[in-house]
């Protein structure tokens, strides 16, 4: 009977750890530019003495979902969205390089450019972007950022830095504990003159929220099998002690 409840332990963890990777999802149907996280079972032999009849379920590693999410008019000359493949190059909280779709820009105190969730976006030179007092800011297709500082006249504008955009190979990246994407560790990344942006527009979540909600019926329907699977082997284990005892 052990045999039955360390498959039916098994199953109910992994459908837990789906669970949580769904809810996830579903939390961030709203958030700007986040890629779903994928995902899946596999069936493997339990090993052991007896017969080789028996699998247990394991859950593989996660991946991420490239789609592209809706791109969305603000109007708002901070927002803006990557028009196909690409990312924005920001700086992670351990001070290393990540990349993300989330294109709602703030501008903080102290000038410097950072994302909606504070990461400061990275420039072209290497560091990260700090502007000077304007009147006025204009963020080009190239991510080249054009502004009219204070106090200047309407004619003078000036490139005063531009948006770091690269478009690493989609399979040597993976997503970190912060929601931010990285490269494996060897993998040079650089910047991509074919990546463009669409300023005034915001790429929304490629979660769909009904597929999620379908998913976390399904998968909360599993657990409860797994549970009923554990509840009869413990009453089988109960009936085949009671037979014991008479015998």
């Amino acid at each position: 009977m052990d045999r039955l409840l360390y498959v039916a332990m098994t199953g109910a963890s992994q459908v837990s750890k789906a669970q949580a990777v769904n809810s996830n999802n579903l939390a961030n149907a709203s958030t700007n530019g986040f890629r779903a996280d994928l995902e899946a079972f596999r069936s493997l032999p339990l090993d052991g003495p007896g017969h080789a009849s028996r699998i247990y379920a394991v859950a593989e590693g996660k991946g991420v979902d490239f789609t592209q999410g809706t791109l969305n008019a603000t109007g708002n000359p901070l927002d803006i969205a990557l028009k196909g493949q690409g990312w924005i190059a920001v700086q992670a909280a351990d001070g290393n390089k990540a990349y993300t779709r989330a294109g709602n820009l703030q501008i903080n105190e102290l000038g410097q450019l950072l994302t909606g969730a504070g990461s400061p976006v990275i420039g072209s030179d290497g560091g990260p972007i700090a502007l000077p007092p304007f009147e006025k800011l204009d963020i080009g297709d190239d991510g080249t950022i054009s502004l009219r500082a204070k106090g200047q006249s309407a004619t003078t504008v000036a490139n005063v830095n531009r948006i770091l955009l690269v478009n690493p190979d989609p399979s040597t990246m993976y997503k970190g504990e912060d929601g931010l994407m990285r490269v494996e560790e060897g993998v040079e990344v650089v910047p991509d003159a074919k990546v463009t942006i669409a300023t005034g527009v915001l790429e929304s979540s490629n979660v769909n929220p009904v597929e999620s909600l379908v998913n976390m019926i399904a998968l909360a329907r599993q657990f409860e099998m797994q549970i009923k699977v554990m509840s009869t082997a413990q009453e089988n284990d109960a009936a085949t002690t009671q037979l014991l005892r008479i015998n």
